[in-house]
């Protein structure tokens, strides 16, 4: 049986929260996430940190991942590669996410982070799909 995500996330990753990251979409196989660029989320350069952008990206490759789950299964990045194409200093992100490989213990994924129409970032990542132990059953959402 497929895990389902609640409509409303708040409260369920807090660095996401304070980021300012909200899930329009999530459906199994995909989802978009977006984010408005703030200062606090600079870096030196006055532009945004690549960490937002990074968060963004295995947060949402989670998000297409998990519904396609079943209810003993947690899932949890092992790597991503991101290549950052511009420099962002306004406006709003969209990231759209999708699973391009799901296999028993592991799936690949894609993330493309768009600032206001034009392509800023894009990232490759692969998760662990792992059975949920006792200790994990707590922090079930």
């Amino acid at each position: 049986m497929p895990k389902n995500l609640p409509s409303k996330l708040k409260g369920i990753n807090p660095f996401c929260d304070w980021i300012g990251l909200n899930f329009t979409k999530i459906e199994k196989g995909f989802s978009q996430c977006v984010l408005e660029v703030k200062e606090k989320l600079f870096n030196p350069h006055k532009t945004l940190h690549g960490g937002v952008i990074s968060t963004m990206c295995s947060t949402g490759m989670g998000g297409a991942l998990y519904p396609d789950l079943d209810e003993t299964e947690l899932c949890a990045a092992l790597e991503t590669k991101i290549n950052y194409f511009r420099a962002v200093k306004f406006g709003t992100l969209t990231c759209n996410s999708k699973v391009i490989f799901k296999g028993k213990r592991t799936a690949v994924l894609e993330s493309e982070i768009i600032n206001d129409g034009n392509l800023a970032a894009k990232a490759v990542g692969t998760f662990s799909i792992f059975k949920i132990k006792d200790n994990f059953k707590k922090m079930e959402i």
